[in-house]
């Protein structure tokens, strides 16, 4: 599990913030310049002791706060407390003052020091976003901070930012993804030239990155690399560093060794009056090391005792992770009642990372092996596969990364020698003539064309390779199912022993369940095909929606069904969709239509109901796996395709007074399906 929560923003903030407003406006007034001052000498003042004691810096920086008044001078002294929010992990309370500044800024008119600004808040609510495990939005505020700061005048701050967003690609499982703007980050400081103190959190960000795809050796190369400045780091940034230590014995199932880490990452937490997040952090890893060490006493204490604290933030996360223990516990300890009760009520989601899923994952193979539901058991097998082919996925793009990363060094290294060659020559032969020297540039400016021709070339081939190969692990992931074969041999026991009506609605679930594991393996079939198993489909689910459900299909005579060619399930998962979630618990006549027509170079197929509309906050709203899949797939083929698929949802007013929801595709007559 990463555990890394944040990075905060240097020193060298507000100060700078404080010398771009000087410079705003040539026509300050004297008032102005003596806010502006006060302000830098305060922080100045406070700065050092900020990480420390941030309660009291806090309620002194709030004396000056209500003295500005909702003004630039306000804001600034906002910066400051947003930090000590941070420091004392008040993420609520840094919440609410981020929105109070994004509303002072919107009321301004764009400069750099507004986007300076923007930059701070932003960044202060994607560090809220990690911690309560929206990674998503996470994500997109870290970018926009980053847009922002490149806007202002910041520059020396960008490092933090791209930190930030680098870890949270990798919560997300995007690793390749992550250790690009790591990089960034390094290149960055480089370019920069800010403090080489920026360095270590990048080089425990890649380790942890390598730890994810479970390349120890490359992690534990580049904990050493920021090891080595282990004294000068901040007591938060000890904090990262002891436990992604511990994080990484322990994946490596050295558990005396990672309860060394974790004990001292918690020593030094509780040293600090504001790390109550880390102190409960690091209580969360000691209940799971001390679980398989087979210590349970301890185990339970220590996720006893955080347990409450992340309930208090909802941190899904880390309350998933806390949940795994529990289940583990009981298993070690044989109370299969209690893992039953827990698999009730214990936290799930499946966007957690790809270590812990496995670890729960495990605990769910176990138990359920030991109740002799082998269905269950076998998929969580199954599961755990499939993340470990995602790693190994994950592994592959990372080196060919790198191994692109270090062919692009290479290739620039051997042409600043050849140009150093050169220029040596140069000097030697200077005297020899004007048109030897001409001929000597001719050719090496030859040689370094040709060089980098030949590695644009190369790397070109070799990106289009890693997208063939990416589509197609894509498809193969969306496409892959378990077949249910057992469950048609069970189906066909029972319609023996069946009569009547009975026994033809088992036949069309039969038919309907081949058909459907057909069609997962295809990446697409003809529209008769389509319509003959979205037909049978709602006739067997007509049977349960009543007299007062009616369905009609109508294709115009100039589409031909048996040769146009389209995304298998395009049309059956919105019809799956309407009748689950709209139709089927409305009262009165339920009606569904399906339209398909050809409209110049294209064929519009639209699905209506009269459910009542799409609602985003409706109960009756599904997981969407279904339109996923079918986006993912539309997103794939588009790529290689001039003209694409569109796709619309809306809700549209019926003739009959009702609201629906009506669901269009515009398929394009030559139209590749080919991913190749």
């Amino acid at each position: 599990m990463n555990k890394k929560i944040y990075k905060m923003v240097g020193r060298v903030v507000f100060p700078m913030l404080l010398f771009l407003l000087g410079s705003v406006s040539c026509q300050q007034t004297k008032k102005e310049r003596t806010w502006m001052t006060n302000c830098e000498e305060f922080y100045r003042s406070v700065m050092d002791s900020l990480p420390a004691n941030p309660q009291r810096i806090r309620s002194l920086t709030l004396q000056n706060m209500e003295r500005a008044g909702d003004s630039l001078e306000w804001c600034y002294y906002a910066v400051i407390i947003l930090k000590t929010y941070m420091y004392s992990s008040d993420v609520d309370s840094a919440y609410s003052l981020a929105n109070r500044l994004e509303e002072f800024c919107n009321r301004q008119q764009p400069s750099p020091y507004i986007a300076d600004l923007r930059s701070e808040y932003l960044n202060v609510r994607g560090n809220v976003y990690v911690r309560v495990g929206n990674i998503d939005s996470a994500v997109v505020s870290f970018t926009d901070s980053y847009e922002q700061r490149l806007q202002g005048t910041k520059k020396e701050l960008i490092p933090d930012i791209l930190i930030n967003l680098a870890d949270a690609y990798s919560r997300q499982g995007k690793y390749d993804v992550s250790a690009y703007w790591y990089r960034k980050a390094l290149q960055t400081v480089d370019s920069l030239k800010v403090s080489i103190e920026k360095r270590p959190p990048v080089y425990y960000g890649l380790a942890q990155v390598y730890m994810s795809l479970h390349d120890f050796d490359q992690s534990e190369y580049y904990y050493n690399l920021a090891g080595v400045s282990y004294d000068k780091m901040l007591p938060y940034e000890k904090y990262i560093y002891l436990n992604n230590r511990g994080n990484l014995s322990y994946y490596r199932e050295d558990y005396p060794k990672a309860l060394s880490y974790f004990k001292e990452g918690l020593a030094l937490a509780v040293s600090q009056s504001d790390m109550g997040f880390e102190k409960n952090l690091c209580m969360v890893n000691l209940g799971d090391v001390y679980l398989h060490m087979n210590v349970l006493d301890s185990a339970a204490k220590y996720i006893t005792e955080c347990q409450p604290f992340f309930r208090k933030i909802d941190a899904t996360g880390v309350l998933y992770y806390i949940d795994t223990q529990r289940i583990g516990l009981a298993m070690k300890r044989n109370d299969i009642a209690e893992v039953k009760r827990l698999l009730n009520t214990v936290v799930n989601s499946d966007k957690m990372e790809p270590d812990m899923l496995r670890i729960r994952n495990k605990y769910l193979q176990d138990f359920y092996e030991r109740t002799a539901d082998y269905e269950k058991a076998f998929y969580y097998q199954k599961e755990n596969k499939r993340l470990d082919d995602s790693i190994r996925n994950e592994r592959i793009k990372m080196r060919t990364a790198d191994i692109s990363l270090k062919y692009q060094q290479d290739s620039t290294l051997l042409a600043k020698n050849i140009l150093i060659e050169q220029q040596k020559n140069e000097m030697l032969r200077l005297n020899e003539g004007r048109f030897f020297w001409i001929g000597v540039c001719v050719l090496a400016m030859i040689i370094i064309c040709f060089i980098y021709l030949y590695g644009k070339r190369g790397r070109a081939l070799l990106l289009a390779q890693s997208q063939r190969t990416i589509s197609s692990l894509r498809l193969e992931n969306i496409r892959n199912r378990m077949s249910p074969h057992f469950i048609f041999n069970v189906l066909n026991q029972e319609m023996g022993n069946r009569e009547g009506e009975t026994k033809k609605e088992l036949s069309s679930l039969v038919k309907l369940m081949r058909r459907n594991l057909e069609l997962a393996e295809q990446m697409c079939i003809t529209l008769s095909e389509e319509l003959s198993f979205v037909q049978t489909y709602i006739e067997l689910q007509s049977r349960s929606l009543g007299s007062m459900f009616e369905w009609a299909i109508e294709v115009g005579e100039e589409v031909d069904a048996d040769k146009l060619v389209l995304p298998s399930m395009l049309i059956q998962i919105p019809v799956e969709n309407a009748i689950k979630h709209a139709l089927r618990n409305k009262g009165g006549e339920r009606r569904l239509w399906i339209d398909i027509h050809r409209s110049g170079t294209y064929v519009y197929v639209k699905i209506t109901d009269n459910g009542g509309g799409f609602r985003l906050n409706s109960g009756n709203r599904g997981t969407g796996t279904g339109m996923k899949v079918i986006m993912q797939t539309i997103q794939i083929l588009n790529a290689k395709n001039k003209e694409t698929i569109e796709v619309s949802v809306h809700n549209v007013d019926l003739p009959s007074g009702e609201v629906g929801c009506e669901i269009c595709f515009y398929l394009p007559l030559n139209y590749d399906y080919s991913i190749l």
